[in-house]
């Protein structure tokens, strides 16, 4: 049906191979569209810029710098750094050969608005929603001595407090400090679970935001002879119409962080993250990575569901009963939106 993900993507390399059944689609290599994802400088010093350093501008792509693994003292994760370093050895090789040569202008404080700050150990985390991030916030909570335990966290105290800084609340001088200095974490997921995931949060649950806002312009728009009742209150959305939504280059309403790409949300390929882990992984590689930073040794990421625990948990087999209503031009479409975030992770190409 698609001959086209017949083919792979290989970096220049021979230590890490792609595995998938991804490719780079061919507008992208004639019209060089990596260029909004993958800029190789930023202009730093606006108006709204803050700070007394000298120059508003960095070298871009940052420098990477090896992780300290002297505090590693176990060897038993000698196999999980092995696959954490291939993961950002095949990132960077994606973005040296896909982001040379471009350069567009993005500014500094929206692109690391995104990432957390935790300066006793020296960590920034870029936040993935529907990717472990509630229980990665609660890490960044205990870790500054805001909290005794992860366990004891609330939901709200975890999203809507202001307990945790970002790093666009500092000046200029010292965003460049912590991005040179810093040890810099993202985690990642498949693509297309991470988006089953957010519709099922926001859309099949009771949302005081999520349904006005957005569920009521996506049923106003892509179902034909709506109800009253949907149409006021927006609640039902059903998951064909929020793929719609999501593939609308006119969409009624606009993106949301929940369902954005990791690409525009942490800017992977101006930012080289030390740490790149996964979802798939997320209590293992967050573990590990408590070790690299000489985290409390009773620290152990939280691995429980943040809301709405008696849901069965968004997998590969609940992602395909979704994907059931879905044309497989719908599906295609889905992974053409976010074939830079399946390419740049090595996700294989799903479910088409």
């Amino acid at each position: 049906l698609f001959p086209q993900n017949n083919k792979k993507f290989t970096p220049d390399t021979t230590a890490f191979c792609y595995n998938s059944k991804a490719h780079i689609p061919e507008n992208l290599k004639k019209k060089n569209l990596l260029h909004s994802v993958i800029p190789t400088r930023v202009v730093t010093k606006t108006s709204h810029s803050q700070g007394d350093a000298r120059s508003g501008e960095m070298n871009w792509p940052l420098d990477t710098h090896p992780l300290n693994k002297s505090l590693v003292k176990d060897s038993k994760w000698k196999k999980t750094d092995e696959t954490l370093e291939k993961r950002r050895f095949f990132l960077q090789e994606f973005c040296k050969k896909y982001g040379a040569g471009n350069h567009p202008q993005s500014h500094l404080l929206h692109m690391v608005s995104r990432i957390y700050v935790e300066d006793k150990h020296k960590v920034l985390y870029c936040e993935v929603p529907k990717a472990g991030c509630s229980n990665w916030k609660r890490i960044l909570m205990v870790l500054n001595g805001l909290a005794s335990s992860a366990y004891n966290i609330s939901h709200d105290a975890v999203h809507y407090g202001k307990h945790l800084k970002t790093l666009d609340s500092f000046d200029l001088r010292g965003i460049h400090m912590r991005l040179n200095t810093y040890t810099k974490a993202v985690f990642v997921r498949d693509p297309m679970e991470r988006l089953v995931s957010a519709f099922r949060d926001k859309f099949e649950h009771p949302n005081s935001y999520y349904h006005p806002v957005f569920g009521k312009a996506i049923i106003k728009k892509y179902r034909p002879n709506a109800c009253a009742e949907a149409s006021n209150n927006g609640s039902g959305v059903k998951f064909r119409e929020f793929v719609h939504y999501l593939l609308d280059s006119h969409r009624p309403v606009g993106m949301d962080i929940h369902w954005e790409k990791v690409s525009r949300l942490c800017s992977p390929c101006l930012i080289n993250y030390d740490f790149v882990g996964k979802f798939e992984t997320l209590e293992e590689d967050t573990n590990y990575f408590l070790q690299l930073i000489g985290a409390p040794r009773e620290l152990k990421f939280p691995n429980f569901k943040d809301r709405h625990s008696s849901d069965e948990r968004t997998s590969a087999q609940v992602v395909r009963q979704y994907l059931k209503d879905l044309s497989g031009t719908e599906r295609q479409l889905i992974y053409d939106f976010y074939y830079l975030d399946y390419l740049m992770f090595n996700y294989t190409t799903p479910h088409l």
